[in-house]
């Protein structure tokens, strides 16, 4: 009988106490979800992916400036492979660092 009792008594306090803690979890995570909680998550995240997209354009444009620049010197001859200018065998390297000098443009400024 005093085996129950222990086991009966165990229990109860294992359930109140799991009830408190449900309850505590439950009332946090409530407030959490506050109609001004969410509007502040959503409102950050909003300008986190505004500048993320502002960084996009901004690194097309970019590349797209890029990408015409070399296509107007290819049009008007001032771009020249180095492999023009290299021996077979002979070694490029580009900030230190070997590269196939069918992958290095040289673009010569003309004036205008």
């Amino acid at each position: 009988m005093i085996k129950r009792l222990t086991w009966f008594a165990g229990g109860l306090a294992a359930g109140v106490a799991g009830a408190g803690y449900a309850k505590k979890k439950v009332k946090e995570t409530a407030s959490q979800l506050a109609p001004v909680q969410v509007a502040k998550g959503v409102a950050g995240k909003a300008r986190r992916a505004g500048r993320t997209v502002a960084d996009a354009v901004r690194d097309g444009r970019q590349a797209m400036h890029h990408h015409e620049d070399e296509l107007r010197a290819k049009r008007e001859g001032r771009l020249e492979s180095l492999e023009d200018h290299v021996d077979p065998g002979d070694q490029v390297f580009v900030d230190g660092r070997p590269v196939e000098s069918g992958r290095v443009i040289v673009m010569r400024q003309r004036d205008r």
